[in-house]
């Protein structure tokens, strides 16, 4: 299933949704000026991809 419209990160994950995994970028992410401005189209996963950062940042989110 594709997740048309969620922006939660872990309800991908835990309900198994279709996700293109772009940890990869992170490294990037972090030598970057501290400003970033993403651009890309409306329903292209900018709010999943920050969720997705916010999760892996958040000391207190433990995935099983």
């Amino acid at each position: 299933m594709l997740p048309y419209g969620i922006s939660d990160f872990r309800r991908v994950k835990l309900e198994n949704y279709y996700y293109v995994d772009k940890t990869h970028f992170i490294p990037k992410i972090e030598q970057q000026p501290p400003f970033l401005f993403l651009i890309r189209p409306q329903r292209f996963g900018k709010s999943l991809f920050l969720n997705m950062l916010a999760l892996y940042y958040d000391i207190f989110y433990y995935h099983k």
